[in-house]
């Protein structure tokens, strides 16, 4: 197949630090790529990806801004629709190019709901019935009944980019933007209660900077010690942390729709301690890859309890499940379901009776 992935123009592909969506875009050209498709990559000018890479900005327009995206979108439909020969299936993970999509209703168009329920984006999917929806846990699904998730995969990353680690570095791991929802002070709470160091790996975004400075400094400058900050972390550090932590600790306070940090940090054998919002229960196999708490206080409990945990189990497991090239087949499968259909779309107002669950713990339903 001729398949074209349209990323976003925020971030590059893959990442050099932060960019979840833009990791699973690189993974999933990377793996395409292996299965002998032929694909394009529509992103930023500085991306790597597997296969071809075509963009209309030099470098990521960050922070993200729409008018950018719309250009981007736009310049990456004018040149998918005029390519020789042709795409038989455009794969798009920015919501702009929905709009486009429906002016070339002959390419049939798979579009990955990377964020939880946003009521704005909402009425844009309502406009844009044509294009086949792709979820990224049941939990996003459930929150967002209105927009049409025929289908859930789960994501992946590639299991040789990870290094089992020791997790002998005697405290614990915060990964991920200093944002409310994310919950990086009830990580440090979790930690000061378990009596074990913390250390964290992430940015300050501007939206965030209220609540960093009236929630997480404080915390961090009290005088009581054991805290940690190291910045926003490309992949080898990110991996050193991840590796000697005894586990790696995700508080968040949200519906976060996956969460990749998760499968992180069980490829290289930590467990994740994780209050149960989203999309956890469906990552975390409880007592397996780590546990889903309900607060702090049991947050703190697990973290005394890991001197027993196989850690050996852990990244077997994250290995069986979390596999990239899994990932990507999944998404051939779809592709070509797509292809086969003699007919493109559903109406406006329908809502599928049940979803397709393609891997994890609910698949068989």
């Amino acid at each position: 197949m001729r398949i074209a992935l349209v990323s976003s123009c925020a971030v590059s592909v893959p990442p050099r630090a932060y960019g979840g969506t833009e990791l699973v875009v690189a993974e999933l050209a990377k793996n395409l790529t292996r299965l002998g498709h032929d694909v394009t990559t529509f992103a930023t000018g500085d991306s790597e990806p597997a296969g071809k890479l075509d963009y209309r900005f030099e470098r990521p327009i960050w922070p993200p801004f729409e008018s950018a995206e719309m250009r981007h979108a736009a310049y990456s439909w004018k040149k998918i629709t005029t390519a020789p020969g042709g795409f038989d299936i455009v794969h798009t993970h920015q919501a702009p190019s929905l709009a486009f999509a429906s002016l070339a209703p002959s390419i049939r168009t798979v579009y990955t709901v990377h964020h939880c329920r946003d009521e704005r984006l909402i009425e844009l999917y309502r406009d844009f019935p044509d294009a086949t929806y792709v979820g990224i846990s049941r939990r996003q699904a459930e929150l967002a009944p209105e927009v049409p998730m025929d289908e859930i995969i789960l994501h992946g990353l590639d299991p040789d980019l990870y290094e089992a680690g020791r997790g002998d570095g005697g405290y614990v791991a915060f990964l991920g933007r200093f944002a409310h929802e994310k919950g990086p002070h009830f990580a440090i709470d979790a930690a000061r209660r378990a009596g074990v160091t913390l250390r964290m790996g992430g940015g300050v975004h501007p939206p965030d900077r209220p609540y960093f400075e009236s929630e997480v400094r404080p915390r961090m400058e009290d005088g009581k010690g054991g805290i940690e900050w190291l910045g926003e972390l490309s992949h080898v550090p990110k991996l050193s942390l991840l590796g000697g932590a005894r586990a790696m600790i995700f508080p968040i306070d949200w519906e976060e729709p996956f969460g990749l940090v998760m499968i992180e940090a069980m490829l290289v054998g930590t467990p994740v301690i994780a209050f149960r919002r989203g999309s956890v229960p469906e990552v975390v196999e409880d007592g397996v890859t780590g546990f889903v708490v309900r607060d702090v206080a049991e947050m703190a409990e697990r973290i005394r309890q890991l001197d027993s945990f196989d850690r050996v189990r852990c990244r077997e497991r994250a290995r069986e499940r979390w596999s990239s090239l899994r990932m990507a087949r999944e998404h051939v499968a779809l592709y070509e379901r797509v292809l086969s259909r003699s007919t493109r779309g559903r109406p406006a107002t329908a809502v599928p009776n049940a979803i397709r669950v393609t891997s994890g713990p609910f698949s068989r339903l």
